[in-house]
Parts: C-alpha cells; sequence; structure tokens
C-alpha cells in the first residue's frame, strides 16, 4: 500500500475507493462458486447488525483516512496494532461464548497483544494530536465491526459476507468521497488488484476463524503476522531486527504455542 501512495502518488482517499473498487471485482468469480446466504441473513435482526457494521466499517475508513493526511505510516502503526487488543476486549465483552473462552486462551491472546504494541511504540509515537486520536479511532471502529460481524457470520460463507460489506462500503465511499480516477496509472492499478487479492484471502480466513474457533483464539493466531513480515524484512530486504521485536517475536510465538496445546 505504501509503494501505491507514494511512488505512484495516489492520495489515500482516491486509493480507498478504488481498492474497495478492486476487491469486489476479484471476488466475483469467486462468488460463483462460494456464494451463500441463509434466510436468517434477511431477517430485521440480521439486516439492522449488518447495516450497523457497514456504518463502522465505513467510519474506521474515513478516520483512518484523515490520519493519513497528516501522520506518516510509519506513525500511525503503533495505534493500528492496538486493533487486536481491542477486538479481543469487545469480543469478551459482548459474547458469551467468548467469556467461555478458556482464561489461559484470554490470558495468552492478552499478553501476545501487548506484545504486538510494545514491539512497536516508541517515545515519538506518542503524540496526542488530533490525526493519532483519530487513528485510534478508526482502530477502534475496526475492531467494533469485526466483533459485530461474528454475529451473522454463521448466516454467510466467509467469501459472501466480504463481498456484500465491500460492496456497500465501496458504494458508500464513492458517494461521500467522489475521486476522479483518470490519471490512475496501469502500474497502480496492478499494485491495487494484487493488494486486493491479499485482503480477500486474509479476510476469508479470518472471518472463517472466528466461524470456527472464535474470536479471541482467531485473533491470537493472525498476531503471528507480524512475527512473518519481521522475518521476510530480514531475510529479503535485509533490515535490522531491533530487540523488541525480537523479545515481542519470542513472546508472540510463546502465548500461540502454549493457547495451542490448552486448547
Amino acid at each position: 500500500m505504501k509503494k501505491v501512495l507514494r511512488k505512484h502518488k495516489l492520495d489515500f482517499k482516491t486509493y480507498q475507493v478504488l481498492e474497495f473498487l478492486a476487491i469486489v471485482i476479484v471476488m466475483i468469480p469467486l462468488i460463483w462458486f462460494f456464494w451463500r446466504l441463509s434466510p436468517e441473513a434477511l431477517t430485521a435482526k440480521s439486516i439492522g447488525i449488518f447495516a450497523f457494521i457497514i456504518i463502522a466499517s465505513t467510519i474506521a475508513n474515513l478516520l483512518t483516512f484523515y490520519a493519513f493526511k497528516r501522520e506518516k505510516v510509519t506513525e500511525l502503526e503503533p495505534i493500528r496494532l492496538f486493533q487486536p487488543l481491542l477486538v479481543i476486549l469487545i469480543a469478551f465483552l459482548i459474547y458469551t461464548s467468548e467469556r467461555q473462552t478458556s482464561i489461559h486462551i484470554l490470558g495468552a491472546a492478552l499478553i501476545a497483544s501487548l506484545a504486538l504494541i510494545f514491539s512497536h511504540i516508541e517515545k515519538h509515537h506518542i503524540k496526542f494530536n488530533k490525526y493519532m486520536i483519530a487513528a485510534l479511532f478508526g482502530s477502534l471502529f475496526f475492531a467494533i465491526e469485526l466483533v459485530a460481524s461474528k454475529a451473522i457470520l454463521p448466516y454467510y460463507s466467509p467469501l459472501s459476507f466480504y463481498f456484500v460489506r465491500c460492496t456497500f462500503v465501496f458504494l458508500i465511499s464513492f458517494a461521500i468521497i467522489r475521486p476522479k480516477f483518470s490519471g490512475v496509472s496501469k502500474q497502480s492499478w496492478i499494485y491495487i488488484f494484487i493488494i486486493g487479492a491479499i485482503w480477500v484471502g486474509y479476510r476469508a480466513m479470518l472471518y472463517y476463524g472466528f466461524i470456527a474457533f472464535g474470536v479471541i483464539f482467531t485473533t491470537l493466531l493472525f498476531i503471528l503476522g507480524p512475527i512473518f513480515i519481521y522475518l521476510l524484512a530480514a531475510t529479503f530486504l535485509k533490515e535490522k531486527l531491533t530487540w523488541r521485536n525480537i523479545i515481542a517475536g519470542i513472546i508472540i510465538l510463546a502465548c500461540v504455542a502454549y493457547a495451542i496445546s490448552v486448547a
């Protein structure tokens, strides 16, 4: 994403709309094979929850865009990493099934989330201006959206749910932002579609995990993502790992291994 925004000189507002469009287009052929929509999804309660998810997602994206207007991606990353912790806490408070999760798994998830935040935050990141606050609330709304999704996910296939969600977010974002697509290079479109395909795979696995294993355990497993990023960056980009990265990686791996052993 950073490469598209910087090298290809796309403002984040235009990128947001283009990315949602790309995600929807990527999923169209998949939906032919994986579409599923149960009658329960069309009840008034389910539609209300889905509308709430769309609104929360749209607000989260707009807040993130507002933060990106002034702050660098590297400055926002530590704030964005609060999201797994928020997801775990909100899920624990809202769902009885999540409160029945083993206290050992809950503790491991909380420790791993805090370790992830610890690995990135520095003194110069703690700037409580309006842009950083917007980023924090953006992470909060993303967390709320993810937790609310669990309530109606069983009525869809993961791809069906993400397709409908992204279609509505795209339409609302397009109506609000009204970007101009002219001037977007062919290479930019290629990167946008690659990123879109990655997001489709990521969200499909995340939603499947929510259905099969619950929000807290799935979130803990996905905290492993930054560990793989550290390893790839060190291997292919020759980036030097900091002591914070190494310690956090060890803690997260230990938490995941422990949670799997007691699950």
